[in-house]
């Protein structure tokens, strides 16, 4: 076996949450070019089709399943139809998440629960029902940002508070569950990739955001996939509770 080999997800079944648009697009297609079969899941079960037609395109088989993560029961539903479908969950990429940029002094309990439900308590959810299913040497990746790290200087106290608890999450989900279960649990910490979140940003935001980014450039989604690919695969298999940063150095600069 070369090194190369070690990337390679040939029928693992990977389930990735907020698979309706974004990167979460991304990471169902290339885990799909990567060999696996993608059950991919959100709210808005119309725009699935496109994410599914893109992991058949790959070669691989897709499942769209309907689910909002706040909910728990929804979560298990999910995965209770992934294993009729395919019989056995190997991934769990952890990417549904919303956010808002309302000034804390505004910001109503309902605004901040939102979105905390979605990012950090529906990430636990889904990784809590996974976990039930997945035999050793399965592997869970929550989606993180550098907004748990640092100030995006825009008020999004919900979402940093969300992102940050998701670090905190993958650590310990990592202790409980690596050795007793075998199913490793890593994060990733993106910057700025082109998302429809970034869509919402005002006017003049990004450009004077890049000025800070180490690499002057905007990340290309492929990118964190391939990162995602790596923790997901044997060639990750030393790696757990980790949150890797992909940020082109905005972090440190």
């Amino acid at each position: 076996m070369s090194v190369l080999d070690l990337f390679g997800l040939d029928d693992k079944v990977v389930v990735v949450t907020g698979a309706s648009s974004g990167l979460g697009v991304s990471f169902a297609q290339a885990f799909a070019e990567a060999g696996a079969d993608v059950v991919v899941a959100a709210r808005r079960v119309e725009k699935l089709t496109a994410t599914a037609a893109l992991v058949e395109a790959a070669g691989r088989r897709a499942h769209a399943v309907a689910t909002d993560v706040a909910d728990p029961q929804q979560c298990q539903r999910l995965i209770d139809s992934a294993m009729r479908e395919f019989g056995r969950v190997d991934i769990l990429i952890n990417n549904a998440g919303v956010g808002t940029a309302v000034p804390a002094s505004r910001e109503t309990p309902e605004e901040f629960r939102s979105v905390i439900d979605v990012n950090l308590n529906g990430s636990y959810w889904m990784a809590q029902a996974c976990a039930k299913v997945m035999a050793p040497g399965s592997s869970i990746i929550n989606i993180s940002s550098i907004l748990g790290l640092v100030t995006g200087g825009l008020p999004q106290a919900a979402y940093s508070a969300s992102k940050a608890g998701i670090m905190g999450l993958t650590r310990d989900l990592a202790q409980q569950w690596s050795f007793r279960k075998g199913i490793r649990v890593n994060g990733l910490a993106p910057g700025f990739f082109e998302t429809e979140m970034t869509d919402t940003y005002p006017p003049g935001y990004l450009d004077a955001v890049l000025k800070n980014v180490i690499l002057r450039r905007k990340g290309d989604p492929a990118e964190l996939a391939a990162t995602a690919i790596w923790l997901a695969s044997p060639a990750g298999g030393y790696v757990t509770g980790q949150t890797i940063v992909v940020d082109g150095g905005v972090s440190i600069a």
